[in-house]
């Protein structure tokens, strides 16, 4: 998690040298500057761009801002900038005398809370955390999800989760993962409920009258193709063997092939499209892979290993779950890896 930290005052500065050095410690790759209208520590660098300018390229480049100044300050900055929960970095205000480290935008997802107690410890100062779920201590839903790697597909539902939660009303659990821990007492397994949560591949399972779908995000594709196929027909690929598996895109976590296409445009350019790296084997690796395949004569001869999809879906992913599709120029298999819900 990178941390962009700046200051306004000599005091926050430092406090700002203070807190990256020792965020930095604790796993917090973090990065300080600040306004150069104070003297300043002369370790700290002095902000070389407009606030705005620099609010703008953070929420962009890092996975959390930390204003050390006034709430309204931060405010102002960030504003032209918010814009989704899913995808907004994680902002912290403290005061300049560090008594209070404010979890201000992306509490739960973006990880505002759990640094606010961390940078709090850090300081010695009083964490802010105004989440409900938090206040009450009750089970957070996007909490649990971004703790274990799911995919949240239906952010509206997941709000009415948390409302109901807060309420003190009962939500549905259904898992088709083993389930490890005591399950919250929010959450109820056998009672017929209005509302749930489902644990699985598939975004349409729909064991409650309304189910938020929480997917892990575990499934590799394993992709072998002709030499420049564009990315639509690999993604027209992609979607069918998704389909006949039942699997929902967003349980794709990487993209595996040989290395023979580590430069392949059209799967490179699906990488980033998903948001997910693109892996790549030696033919003695692939062939190394145990297991049996659909073999082909033709790869073999032009790769050096009877089968790239399949081999490489396995070997970067763990079970095969979708055996070779073929068309167009595309082969593609799916390979799931374990993984067990923790509470």
């Amino acid at each position: 998690m990178k941390c962009a930290v700046i200051s306004f005052t000599r005091n926050g500065g430092k406090l700002n040298q203070i807190l990256c050095r020792k965020l930095s410690e604790a796993g917090y790759p973090s990065v300080g500057c600040s306004i150069p209208k104070y003297a300043q520590p002369p370790e700290l660098p002095s902000l070389q761009e407009p606030l705005k300018d620099w609010t703008g390229r953070m929420f962009r480049e890092a996975d959390a801002l930390i204003f050390i100044g006034a709430c309204g300050i931060a405010v102002r900055s960030i504003a032209p900038f918010v814009q989704d929960k899913k995808t907004d970095p994680a902002v912290l205000v403290i005061d300049e005398q560090g008594k209070f480290v404010i979890s201000l935008l992306s509490g739960h997802l973006g990880g505002a809370n759990a640094l606010a107690e961390e940078a709090a410890r850090i300081l010695d100062a009083e964490p802010v955390i105004t989440t409900a779920t938090d206040r009450q201590g009750k089970f957070a839903v996007d909490v649990f999800a971004k703790e274990n790697g799911l995919a949240i597909v239906e952010m509206d539902l997941a709000k009415e989760v948390s409302a109901r939660i807060v309420d003190g009303r009962k939500v549905g659990i259904f898992s088709e993962f083993p389930m490890d821990g005591e399950l919250p007492g929010e959450l109820e397994p056998q009672e017929p409920v209005s509302v749930g949560i489902c644990i699985s591949l598939s975004d349409t399972v729909q064991p409650f009258p309304k189910t938020l779908h929480l997917v892990p995000r575990i499934v590799t594709a394993g992709i072998g193709c002709r030499k420049g196929v564009p990315k639509e027909q690999i993604r027209t690929r992609l979607e069918q063997a998704l389909g006949q598996a039942g699997v929902s895109e967003k349980a794709l976590c990487r993209i595996a092939s040989i290395d023979l296409k580590a430069g392949e445009p059209g799967i490179l350019e699906l990488c980033r499209e998903c948001g997910i790296p693109f892996e790549t084997f030696t033919a003695e690796e692939l062939k190394a892979v145990p297991g049996m395949f659909t073999t082909s004569a033709f790869v073999k001869d032009t790769t050096g290993v009877d089968n790239v999809c399949e081999r490489s879906a396995v070997l970067a992913g763990g079970r095969l779950i979708e055996k070779k599709h073929a068309g167009a120029g595309v082969t593609i298999a799916l390979a799931a890896g374990e993984w067990r819900a923790k509470f």
